[in-house]
């Protein structure tokens, strides 16, 4: 598929093509892919070692800071060239795709959205360099999509907080240098309950737990994040006590475009090699492409592609132009998710066996999909919140 081909639509302020920019970034993602991911990738995979390596290369290339101004070390780009960035990584690897994505759109647009200027001056240029890779702690092991009851608390304690209890599927939770936390500072379930922190690692009391061994997305670190006693000067909060969770609700509006980006380009990935499989695979002496019921697999593929990138730049769109994108990120995100599953599994089934051996590319990325639909809230989740905005 020819990514300059799809995209928008003009009543959305959108075009058909990528813009030079997008055209750009695609081109240097496809020749660096080539020839620093695609070859590393069965690798990654098998050990699950985080490639530090390659997310230094991607922060030289401006990949790490997309989003972040100039002025602190970033590219300046906006959403529809973050959102091209991620999906042609993805199309490599869903798992460097994915920790690319939580690094930008968590904790470096976290600090860049709700930051002061000094917190901003002093993360972002490392962050956007690549020099230190960013955490982000919502999640917790009993506390999912049910965040406003988290356990982790932090207590007021003169100049600092101090911080108990534990986060996990954190991505980068052991590989992060900054990770920004957010605690209970109040009574569950009640309004302003929550504090968003700016915590280093090596702080006192604050490390590193379990890290999970998963089904897929295995180049990208997911492990717990442990606070003891961890004191944080009050230095370190992003804007006030109490806003933790409703910035926590705005970078997650960016971060489900983030997740709906990264299955386009698992999906697309799984396209590709099967349109190339379905040309090239002869039965009956004439490649599988010429029978109907492969073709068809391959049309509703393309379609349902196509139709996730026109909900995913829609959304991409109305962020960058500052307008309320809560459920225009949940759509993007239900129907690219499932459609990245559902691709995945399609393209199993038209590689046949080969399509369940490791050697062929589409078994990573049927193992790489699942996430998509649980990340970042379920699809069940997406489905209330679109429900709600639809009563409103």
């Amino acid at each position: 598929m020819d990514a300059t081909t799809l995209i928008g639509t003009e009543s959305f302020g959108l075009d058909f093509n990528y813009s030079e920019n997008q055209q750009m970034i695609a081109d240097m993602i496809r020749r660096y892919g080539e020839e620093k991911i695609r070859p590393v990738v069965n690798h990654y995979d098998e050990t699950q070692e985080f490639p530090i390596e390659i997310f230094r290369e991607l922060g030289e290339m401006g990949l790490m800071g997309i989003l972040v101004p100039e002025e602190y070390g970033g590219s300046g780009f906006g959403y529809e060239e973050y959102v091209t960035a991620i999906i042609e990584v993805a199309k490599f690897c869903g798992g460097i795709g994915l920790s690319l994505a939580a690094h930008n759109s968590l904790c470096t647009n976290h600090i860049l959205k709700f930051g002061n200027e000094e917190q901003k001056q002093k993360y972002l240029p490392k962050l956007a360099s690549a020099e230190h890779i960013g955490a982000w702690g919502l999640t917790e092991p009993n506390t999912g999509s049910d965040a406003g009851n988290m356990k982790t608390f932090a207590r007021e304690e003169g100049d600092y907080f101090v911080i108990n209890g534990a986060k996990n599927f954190i991505t980068h939770g052991k590989s992060g240098h900054v990770a920004v936390v957010v605690c209970r500072t109040g009574e569950p379930r009640t309004r302003n309950n929550a504090t968003a922190f700016i915590i280093e690692r090596g702080t006192p009391g604050f490390k590193a737990g379990k890290k999970e061994d998963k089904l897929g997305m295995r180049a990208s670190e997911t492990a717990e994040l442990i606070f003891e006693d961890c004191k944080i000067h009050k230095s370190q909060i992003l804007g006030k006590v109490g806003e933790g969770f409703k910035q926590s609700l705005a970078v997650l509006d960016g971060g489900r475009v983030s997740i709906a980006a990264l299955s386009i380009g698992i999906a697309k990935g799984a396209f590709e090699a099967s349109l190339k499989y379905a040309q090239e695979r002869e039965q009956f002496e004439k490649p599988i492409i010429d029978f109907q019921a492969i073709a068809f697999k391959l049309a509703d593929m393309y379609t349902k592609i196509q139709a996730s990138e026109l909900l995913t730049f829609k959304a991409a769109d109305m962020i960058n132009r500052k307008l309320k994108v809560t459920s225009e990120s949940a759509k993007a995100k239900l129907y690219a998710s499932e459609t990245a599953v559902w691709v995945s599994n399609e393209a199993v089934q038209i590689h046949g066996g080969y399509g369940y051996i490791k050697e062929f590319p589409v078994e990573k990325h049927y193992r790489d999909s699942k996430l998509c639909t649980i990340g970042e809230g379920t699809s069940e989740i997406q489905k209330l919140v679109i429900a709600r905005g639809m009563i409103k």
